[in-house]
């Protein structure tokens, strides 16, 4: 049945067609909707553990946290809890046309196929001029949804990163420019994301009456917090990038560890690693045990990354990244509970 799909209803005009033509055919097209659908979720099905449910967590722990950042308006708790769909809609909108832009290029269908098969380009189940359109298409209902939703400034952002990153050349020339891209990215979603679940714009913007000028306010906590996660993200993302080498060697992509070696990109992250599990918690000035927590989180993951170096056992290792860097997040919220600011 999936073959007749693909070969005889290539795109929504051939099936408005048939339609029109036979009637609506309820199995047919439910299969027809079920197959695209499917393709479009493969699309970031491998990143949902690494930006969809983080960036929707870091906005949600965030907003809860607003006290802490000093911002001059936030909500109560059951409204953020009533915008967490709201925020995880918003990351995956902005995400999925990133994506489709990614892995549409030739060199990333040529890498899926050595790396992750079953993704929608390599396992054929949509041609490029078809992710084309789709992704043409995700953009415009993305910044509508952030205009809706929240998050707008960032939408746009991630549309200029995703542009530099995917088409100009950026995630495959300079290591450097590579993990800057990704770290920019980061702060974006978070910080969209973080908008979204607040229902309120992180900037303020009063106007003087009396020179008609604008002023953008924002908490310096909060910028010193966002560049705190663009270095982590920085100096540590290209774990990410140690059971991709294959791949990126096979398309010449300069990734960290195929530029300085396999094992020194390994202690980059190790060293790092440790510095930050052990910065943050002093910036925040968060309990013993909390330090512990994520120290102690933050030293496992380095542990694995120097003394397993083979291809499974680095996705593994970059999950426990995911999940340390989710650590970090929930530190504002501690804090505020440890200074009594819940709202």
């Amino acid at each position: 049945m999936i073959s007749k799909f693909q070969t005889n209803l290539n795109g929504p005009p051939r099936l408005i067609s048939k339609i029109l033509e036979e009637g609506v055919d309820f199995h047919h097209l439910s299969g027809f909707l079920g197959y695209h659908l499917y393709s479009i979720w493969l699309f970031t099905f491998s990143d949902l553990k690494t930006i969809v449910i983080p960036k929707t967590i870091f906005g949600t722990m965030s907003a809860f946290a607003a006290p802490v950042f000093n911002l001059s308006v936030y909500s109560n708790h059951s409204e953020i809890c009533s915008r967490i769909p709201l925020a995880a809609l918003w990351v995956y909108i902005n995400f999925l046309p990133f994506a489709i832009d990614n892995q549409r290029q030739t060199s990333s269908i040529e890498e899926d196929r050595l790396n992750k098969p079953w993704r929608t380009m390599p396992s054929g189940r949509m041609t490029k001029s078809q992710a084309n359109i789709l992704m043409c298409c995700l953009y415009p209902i993305a910044v509508f949804a952030s205009w809706r939703i929240g998050g707008m400034m960032q939408s746009l952002s991630l549309i200029a990163l995703g542009f530099w990153y995917n088409d100009m050349g950026g995630a495959d020339k300079s290591c450097i420019t590579r993990n800057l891209i990704n770290a920019l990215g980061y702060v974006c979603f978070s910080s969209g994301a973080m908008e979204a679940a607040l229902g309120q714009p992180l900037l303020t913007i009063p106007t003087n009456t009396l020179i008609s000028a604008y002023e953008t306010v924002i908490s310096s906590v909060l910028c010193q917090w966002f560049a705190i996660i663009a270095g982590v993200v920085f100096t540590t993302v290209h774990s990410q990038d140690l059971y991709d080498q294959a791949g990126d060697s096979a398309i010449g992509r300069r990734s960290v560890p195929l530029v300085i070696g396999d094992f020194p990109a390994r202690v980059i992250v190790a060293v790092f690693m440790l510095f930050w599990s052990f910065f943050i918690p002093r910036f925040w000035r968060t309990t013993l045990l909390s330090t512990m927590l994520v120290g102690g989180l933050g030293l496992a993951v380095v542990i694995r990354i120097l003394a397993f170096r083979n291809v499974r056992s680095d996705r593994k290792t970059f999950l426990m990244w995911n999940i340390w860097v989710v650590s970090l997040y929930m530190l504002p919220i501690l804090k505020m509970y440890d200074s009594g600011l819940t709202q």
